[in-house]
Formats: structure tokens, C-alpha cells, sequence
């Protein structure tokens, strides 16, 4: 049986990666101003954040039910089956979108896994279900495996600035505008289907403490089992910030030695929610 694994552009993956992994991507669409755009297609990473530096207006929309369709007719002109890898159901509708158009036309042939997971951690859920499929396992065991290790993953994610969820209505205009002038900076996290509150912080080196020791209570903690087998790796993800990133990088190779460390920018649909300066840190089991 031949299986192909394929995800949306929420994962991170980058064209020159998804043609290395053999892994097709479905890219995610945003507005800005009025007009579509996707990460790579019609739309560069400078030109974003310079529109989104001049207050654009700038909102997310998901794959419409003809693109997802004729992305899944598509793959099955050479494939059996699908796993088919988006972002989580908790953050955009088109999981939901998904799950039904296979459901309804494509009799088990397009498998739509569900399991929680945003950019860092969606990917590796993309090269598990590689893996498993290389495993000889069939499409109902990579989705059951998927599926029943959702949770084995921790997100953190620390904002450099309130005005985007202001945008977004999770924050009054007021309170927004008080907290940058105080030099607040949330710190949210991702254990699950939805983005929650963590802590908050006054500047960028106490927000990163907060993050890493986070990432050290659930290595010590919660994965405690899968740390001691040497499945779980970090990651850490940004929004233009990379010099930010690669010194983050230096000092968690210092306080969790012998751990790989991946690092990676943030998709722009993702970004549109976070705003420039958003630095985040993860740590995933690896099947």
C-alpha cells in the first residue's frame, strides 16, 4: 500500500525541505489589506513584517474546501491512502474542514489527523508518521499512534509586544498600551488544542528564565519517561528575530547538554497572531 504523509504550511516546513522530505504541503492563506497572499508564493517574510510594521490590516483564513480537495485528488492519483498532518483544530477551522471532506468523499482513503499540534511540534508529527510508515505500519496505526501521543509536547511562547492580541480581541487597546509602556511580556503556552496564559514578565531575559525552566519542569516532570529514553528533543521558533534566537540557542546548549536543538522561524500565518519579536521554545517526544 502506498502512503503518502502531507501537511499545511502551519507546520514550517519550507518548500526546499518539503521536496528533500518528500512531504507535500498545502499552503495556508492570510489577508492583508483585503488580498491573499501565501508564505513564499505571492508574499516574502520582508515584505510581511514591513506591511505588518505599518499597520496593515493583516487577518488568517484556512484552505478552502476546493483547494483541499484538489490537493487530496491530486496525491491519490499516485497514492492509496493519506495522512493527512494540519494545524490544530483549537487554533484554525480547517482540521475541522478537513476531517469532513474526508469523511464524506473519500472513503478512507485520506486519514485527518487531529492531534493538537502547531509549527515545531506539527512537524514532528510529520516525520513520526514518516517513520511509522516506514515501519510497515497501516494508515489506521499511524493515525491511532498520532492520535494517542498528542499531548507529548510542550510549547512556550513569549510576545515582544500586547498589540496583536489586542488586535485579535484577546486584549483590551487599554491594557495593551499599559503593558508595552511597563515592558510586559506574556509568556503563553500550548499544552493542548488552544494558545492560554502562562505567566507574564517585565523584559526579555526574565521572560526566557521563565520559558526554560518551564521546558526543565517538564523534561523532569510530566515526560519524565520518554527524557530518560532519550525521546525528547527541544526546539526553539521566532518571529524576525534571529539574533534573539540564536542566543537563546547558546545558552540552552549550555543548560541542557547533549539534547539536539532545533531552530526554525515561525510561519507567517502564525505570525500574524504574534507580531514581530515573538520567541518561542519547545520541547517533543520523538517517535
Amino acid at each position: 500500500m502506498k502512503i503518502i504523509v502531507a501537511t499545511d504550511s502551519a507546520s514550517g516546513i519550507t518548500k526546499e525541505e518539503a521536496k528533500k522530505l518528500e512531504i507535500p504541503v498545502l499552503p495556508v492563506p492570510f489577508i492583508i489589506n483585503g488580498t491573499e497572499y501565501y508564505e513564499n508564493v505571492n508574499m516574502t517574510k520582508e515584505t510581511f513584517y514591513q506591511l505588518l510594521n505599518d499597520d496593515a490590516e493583516i487577518s488568517t483564513s484556512q484552505p478552502s474546501y476546493m483547494a483541499l480537495t484538489e490537493f487530496f485528488n491530486n496525491l491519490l492519483k499516485e497514492y492509496d491512502a493519506i495522512i493527512y498532518i494540519p494545524l490544530s483544530s483549537g487554533l484554525s477551522g480547517s482540521c475541522q474542514t478537513a476531517s469532513m471532506i474526508a469523511a464524506d468523499e473519500y472513503d478512507g482513503k485520506v486519514w485527518v489527523v487531529d492531534n493538537q499540534r502547531i509549527s515545531v511540534s506539527q512537524r514532528q508529527s510529520v516525520l513520526d508518521a514518516q517513520f511509522l510508515i516506514q515501519q510497515g505500519k497501516s494508515p489506521q496505526e499511524v493515525y491511532d499512534q498520532l492520535m494517542n501521543t498528542k499531548f507529548d509536547s510542550s510549547i512556550y511562547i513569549m510576545l515582544d509586544t500586547l498589540k496583536y492580541l489586542a488586535k485579535g480581541g484577546r486584549l483590551t487597546p487599554a491594557a495593551a498600551v499599559i503593558g508595552n509602556v511597563l515592558n510586559l511580556k506574556p509568556v503563553l503556552q500550548i499544552q493542548g488544542e488552544k494558545l492560554d496564559a502562562f505567566s507574564k514578565t517585565r523584559g526579555y531575559k526574565k521572560g526566557t528564565k521563565i520559558m526554560l525552566e518551564a521546558l526543565k519542569n517538564d523534561l523532569s516532570g510530566r515526560y519524565h519517561e520518554f527524557d530518560e529514553k532519550g525521546e525528547m528533543y527541544l526546539q526553539i521558533a521566532h518571529t524576525n528575530c534571529l539574533d534573539r534566537a540564536l542566543e537563546l540557542k547558546e545558552k540552552m546548549e549550555e543548560e541542557f547538554p547533549g539534547y539536539e536543538i532545533f531552530l526554525t522561524d515561525l510561519p507567517l500565518e502564525v505570525s500574524c497572531h504574534l507580531g514581530e519579536g515573538a520567541l518561542g521554545v519547545a520541547c517533543t517526544r520523538r517517535l
